[in-house]
């Protein structure tokens, strides 16, 4: 895990002077109640601000309204997912027995979130300059264009198309679980489309954005199967 961990970082082009900060930002809150939610609702705040600064000076000449859409593209949960996935974050996520056996070290959600997490902790150890730097690592590779603004829809609204032009059925959500106190739970979400037997999940921290998070994971797979 040391080995990995430090590969990690190399990636990451950070160094942590704090190493449980990493480990914090890698552990799901099905594992121990020192978990990676405060980091990854920083994380998120600074991965919003790095993200808009680049494509402040990238794409000069697009208005606020398309820049606002490029950005909401490129911090959803899917591109979010396949940057942890490039970092090897499933190897190295802590989860308890129960994800473990429905393999959530792999579940789109939790590595966006622990994505996010990651670049939370980068800040608190290194200040926002580390972390704006890390950021704009993670997404050198991605091509930043005003086309991207026009694909910045909300996932349960792509795969509702995306079924409709299947002539399918509207996907099911349902309230699976919910955790925390009553002004601060987070909805455990499924996403079933029923003609094909198939149901994904998602967390989050209302009962709208649990959908949302369970309807990008249903996209994700859909798409692999139907590319």
């Amino acid at each position: 895990m040391a080995d990995a961990l430090a590969a990690l970082q190399s990636k990451l082009q950070h160094r942590f002077q704090d190493p449980k900060l990493l480990a914090r930002a890698l552990t799901h809150r099905s594992f121990s109640a020192e978990h990676n939610e405060r980091l990854e609702f920083l994380g998120d705040a600074v991965l919003n601000l790095a993200v808009a600064a680049l494509l402040y000076e990238q794409l000069a000449s697009l208005p606020e309204g398309d820049l606002t859409k490029v950005r909401a593209s490129l911090v959803r949960q899917e591109p979010l997912h396949q940057i942890a996935l490039g970092l090897g974050l499933p190897a190295l996520l802590r989860v308890g027995e129960g994800e473990a056996r429905t393999n959530g070290r792999n579940r789109p959600s939790i590595l966006a979130d622990a994505l996010e997490a990651v670049v939370g902790a980068v800040y608190i150890d290194g200040g926002y300059p580390a972390a704006e730097a890390v950021v704009r690592r993670l997404f050198q590779d991605v091509e930043l264009k005003p086309s991207l603004a026009v694909a910045a829809k909300d996932p349960k609204t792509e795969l509702q198309e995306l079924l409709q032009g299947r002539k399918m059925n509207l996907p099911l959500y349902r309230v699976v679980g919910t955790l925390g106190a009553a002004h601060k739970q987070t909805f455990d979400v499924e996403c079933e489309v029923v003609e094909l037997g198939m149901v994904e999940r998602g967390i989050g921290a209302s009962r709208r954005a649990g959908e949302q998070a369970a309807a990008a994971a249903m996209l994700m797979v859909l798409k692999a199967k139907w590319k």
